[in-house]
């Protein structure tokens, strides 16, 4: 069996001084280098938005950051404008070691439905393509780190677990928002999921 570790959005914009940067984001990536060389397989994902993204509160008028929209897939909290495609802020942290990487996912690339989860967008049935890559690998364990554990780490774990993976999270390999409350909701989420945190 070949375990994978698929690290979530470390770009820039997630990191301080990002467009939507969370408190102390860059300060895990030596952990997340070292532990690289742990795993047989390494999978990272990338937020990719294109501009105008219907998750930018931007796209709204007279909404702001933060604010909750009900979109057709569910309720939806508006972000700043971040990761779009092409900008410095989408780009990998240049720490990040992305020379080890087996496969990049892009993500959230549909202009009206976001994707925090590395498996679905959020409408939970588009598929990213990971699932078929991972079973093709045999791989059936996936351990979790990166950015934000609340969001996009949560809805990865979650959906890993359902598809049936071996799901661990290493939480100190993670850093999060909180959001509404998401920290919590998150945490408990994943455990009552089936996922190990670590």
């Amino acid at each position: 069996m070949t375990e994978a570790l698929i690290v979530i959005d470390i770009q820039n914009d997630f990191c301080p001084g990002g467009a939507l940067g969370v408190d102390g984001g860059d300060t895990l990536i030596p952990g997340v280098n070292a532990r690289m060389a742990d795993f047989g397989a390494v999978i990272l994902t990338q937020d990719w938005h294109p501009a105008g993204h219907a998750s930018f509160a931007s796209s709204h008028p007279g909404a702001k950051p933060m604010d909750v929209f009900e979109m057709p897939y569910g309720p939806q909290i508006l972000w700043p404008d971040h990761c779009v495609q092409g900008s410095r802020g989408a780009r990998f942290h240049a720490d990040l070691d992305t020379d080890r990487a087996d496969m990049i996912i892009r993500k959230g690339y549909s202009p009206a439905l976001d994707s925090y989860s590395a498996f679905f967008e959020n409408d939970h049935q588009t598929p990213t393509g990971l699932h078929g890559y991972l079973r093709t690998r045999g791989i059936n364990a996936v351990t979790l780190v990166g950015l934000a554990l609340d969001f996009c780490v949560n809805f990865s774990a979650v959906d890993a677990a359902r598809l049936g993976y071996d799901v661990r999270v290493e939480t100190a390999l993670c850093r999060g928002i909180d959001a509404h409350g998401s920290m919590d909701a998150a945490l408990a989420g994943m455990r009552a999921a089936g996922a190990t945190l670590i």
